[in-house]
């Protein structure tokens, strides 16, 4: 996190030079923590394999998103970041989580008019983008199952996350991770001043990061708690 206030601060700057050499940081540290957890036994192979698949994935989408107005960078990050979501997903899966109706059908709606925005705005890159959106949409709508934390508080049927049990801030990882990507589109689309996509990119990362460190606790205490 020390890492993404850094480059969160860099970002401002608007030097994409030192974002190279600062914003692939996260994925590597947080691989280091699931390695410790694997050699500690905390975790299985299959689990280790999946999230070490999900945070090369995501470095690999960090260091084309550096760079999120070209085109074919950004096709190719979201493409990344497609297969990092298919492996949280699975890795969810693996440990019960089912969709519900209600938080599918709000992650479908948003992914749709998404689809929408896109096609009407990028064009170009709508495909891919929309792709990626639905992939998201279906870790994120895992992430809300409130059975992998029992016992835990609900507001209207949403887990309340907790700082001292990792597997609440499930739910609320995947919201930052919607609302991180959907700044990135929402950059493209509409913002045209220097200042406000700035401040826009200190949004992506900072959020991006939180998500990111919500999941990969999470996903390692529900394999602690069995």
């Amino acid at each position: 996190m020390a890492g993404a206030l850094a480059t969160t601060a860099l970002a401002l700057t608007g030097d994409k030079r030192i974002q190279y050499a600062t914003k692939t940081t996260l994925g590597p540290a947080l691989a280091a923590r699931v390695l410790r957890e694997r050699r500690a036994g905390a975790i299985d192979g299959i689990d280790t394999g999946l999230l070490l698949i999900g945070l090369a994935a995501a470095t690999t989408g960090d260091v084309f998103m550096v760079d999120a107005d070209d085109d074919t960078r950004l096709r190719r990050g979201a493409s990344a970041f497609g297969v990092m979501q298919s492996a949280y997903s699975q890795y969810l899966r693996q440990h019960g989580a089912r969709p519900s109706l209600q938080t599918g059908a709000v992650n479908a709606a948003a992914a749709v008019g998404g689809a929408g925005l896109l096609r009407w705005r990028l064009p170009d890159v709508a495909s891919t983008l929309t792709g990626y959106a639905f992939s998201l949409g279906v870790t994120s709508t895992l992430a809300a199952d409130p059975n992998l934390a029992p016992g835990a508080p609900q507001v209207v049927g949403v887990v309340r996350p907790d700082r001292t049990d990792p597997r609440t801030w499930l739910g609320a990882g995947g919201v930052l991770f919607t609302a991180s990507d959907a700044t990135i589109v929402g950059r493209r689309m509409f913002l045209r001043g220097d200042a406000a996509r700035r401040l826009s990119e200190g949004f992506v990362i900072i959020s991006y990061a939180a998500a990111h460190l919500m999941f990969v606790e999470g996903m390692l205490r529900l394999r602690r708690s069995r």
